[in-house]
């Protein structure tokens, strides 16, 4: 029986010894998998054009993933790259000798408005190299016309379609169907303009709302119809009256308009390439796809330097606590910046805020990080698509604000929502509450009752408060009276055009433009970047990026464009305390 047992046990001491060495080869053959897939470059071949589709959302910056344009579940999704990916490849290909033109195959852009006009500006830089940028779609909707019309040349399938009728937004509301299950949204807000409560309590737009909604977007109609005219050579006028009447109803029309250069199939536009590099044919034609680009050698002139200039992303909700890194997370991003303000081979920050706000208490946690940095040294603010609310708060400690012309930013006000579901749980469910307590607030906040006279006045002076809490911190890092910011607060949605105006920010501009800044107020002539927060290691990474993946193509598969409201809806189940955010989604199209 011994014998027996000692066998047993020698088996099982060398089954896991075996796992163990298995494990380790596992590991280790992972790790050259990792290194091989990091340090990939791609070769550049002379007379190359440079293949741009944007064919996916373009978040701030690229995932860290050695594994980012592997498709594990086959789900037929495009390779994930970073707007810092972009603009940067764009540069890289402005002074590569084997980059000939840039073809721009573009039809439905994934992204914001102030992204696109990043983009935008990283092109027209491009065209002072004299190459040549190439425009060609089968359908342009309006974002991406407004990215083509820097080409050369823009063409259009001879079937295909150009938007031009001008933009428009609406909001959903859901007074009606909340009214149909008998739950009450109660709402505590300050602010003429804090119109982010309203789908909850009206069905309809507010005249402030409505009055707010026009003048910004008329304001980045404007933006748009004039840089058209600039790059197109067509009167403004002209262009107003082209939408206005819907000229452009086929690709004919677009033509004899003057949006479109030629009706041109792809083989055609490919003929012209094979062209411009002057290779035999189409087969030795070298395009080159942005993802590929990223992990081109490319000769840079940058030195190493021990002063560096931190970017700090701050993307998605605001919320306490560690956040997520589609959040960000207060304690997570304080302790960020905190860390910065210490590091002595960090000169200056910038701040890169894409954000619609959230909670006010987790805002105000990381405004006070900023200011405490500020008088260190320069924290310079770059806004993405959007930065209001909560997002603007972070940002008004900063010593100089950027923004684009197209950014969404403003928004300062606060509100808060407390639902009553009494009579969806007594009338729909059958559910009755009853219970005890020992103070006469000690159920305050409790959703199965309304609120009673007493609490709405507590809860409104703590709204209130709050306001006046914001507006105060905005007008000390703005340096401007306290009637001033009040006038241009009140919850009101200002474009970047505007903000610059009213002093909301200080520059027109992108994240590149804010870099320059902070180097000149960091006095620096050489510098490194380094970016926060860091990135999670591949697996992290992968496991999410697939989670992620999944979700979001089964939503989309079943609810299609709708798929955005569920978004929206589900975040409400993580609101707490007040709120200073942007509530609604300003989808501009």
């Amino acid at each position: 029986m011994k014998t027996f047992f000692k066998s047993v046990f020698a088996s099982f001491i060398g089954f896991i010894l075996g796992a163990i060495v298995l494990f380790l080869i596992l590991i280790a053959a992972i790790e050259g998998i990792i290194y091989a897939a990091e340090n990939e470059q791609t070769s550049i071949v002379s007379n190359s054009i440079l293949h741009i589709t944007l064919q996916h959302p373009i978040s701030d910056r690229s995932p860290q993933n050695p594994f980012r344009n592997i498709d594990l579940l086959n789900l037929n999704t495009k390779p994930i790259i970073g707007l810092n990916d972009v603009i940067k490849c764009i540069q890289n290909a402005a002074s590569d000798k084997n980059i000939k033109a840039i073809y721009l195959d573009i039809s439905n852009l994934q992204t914001g408005w102030a992204s696109v006009e990043e983009i935008r500006n990283a092109l027209i830089i491009f065209k002072k190299s004299k190459k040549k940028i190439i425009a060609y779609s089968e359908i342009y909707t309006q974002k991406a016309y407004y990215l083509a019309s820097v080409a050369d040349k823009i063409y259009l399938n001879p079937q295909g379609y150009l938007e031009f009728k001008g933009l428009n937004t609406e909001y959903v509301f859901l007074k009606g169907t909340l009214e149909k299950l008998g739950i009450e949204p109660q709402i505590i807000r300050v602010g003429t303009y804090k119109s982010a409560v309203e789908p909850f309590i009206n069905d309809k737009m507010s005249d402030a709302s409505r009055k707010q909604t026009s003048e910004l977007l008329n304001n980045l109609y404007q933006h748009f119809i004039k840089q058209i005219s600039l790059f197109r050579g067509i009167n403004q006028d002209t262009l107003l009256n082209i939408a206005n009447e819907l000229r452009v109803r086929n690709a004919i029309d677009a033509v004899k308009t003057r949006l479109i250069d030629q009706l041109k199939y792809k083989d055609e536009v490919l003929n012209e390439l094979q062209s411009i590099c002057g290779v035999e044919s189409i087969q030795d034609l070298s395009q080159i796809p942005l993802d590929e680009y990223t992990k081109a050698e490319i000769n840079s002139n940058q030195e190493y330097s021990k002063n560096r200039i931190a970017i700090i992303y701050a993307t998605g909700d605001i919320v306490g606590g560690e956040g997520s890194e589609d959040d960000i997370g207060s304690e997570a991003f304080s302790k960020i910046i905190r860390n910065i303000r210490l590091d002595n081979k960090i000169k200056a920050v910038v701040l890169r805020i894409n954000s619609p706000g959230g909670s006010a208490l987790a805002s105000d946690i990381i405004w006070r990080e900023v200011a405490l940095t500020q008088k260190i040294k320069p924290v310079i603010v770059s806004m993405g698509d959007v930065a209001a609310s909560g997002g603007y708060y972070i940002a008004c400690a900063a010593q100089k604000i950027v923004a684009e012309p197209n950014t969404i930013t403003g928004s300062i006000g606060i509100f808060g929502i407390i639902p009553n579901l009494k009579n969806f749980f007594n009338n729909k469910l059958g559910i009755t509450f009853d219970g005890v307590k020992t103070a006469k607030f000690a159920d305050l906040g409790a959703v199965y009752r309304p609120l009673t006279e007493d609490e709405k006045l507590i809860l409104q002076k703590e709204i209130e408060r709050g306001y006046q809490t914001f507006i105060s911190k905005v007008a000390l890092g703005r340096k401007k009276q306290l009637t001033e910011i009040d006038q241009i607060a009140q919850g009101r949605v200002w474009s970047g055009i505007e903000a610059k105006k009213n002093g909301l920010i200080d520059t027109i501009g992108g994240l590149n433009t804010a870099v320059a800044i902070a180097k000149k107020e960091a006095k620096l002539t050489e510098y490194q970047l380094v970016e926060y927060p860091k990135q999670k290691n591949f697996l992290s990474t992968i496991m999410a990026d697939i989670s992620d993946k999944t979700q979001n193509q089964l939503l989309n598969k079943e609810l299609g464009e709708h798929a955005i409201y569920y978004r929206e809806l589900k975040k409400l189940s993580k609101l707490y305390g007040s709120q200073a955010r942007l509530l609604y989604s300003l989808d501009i199209h």
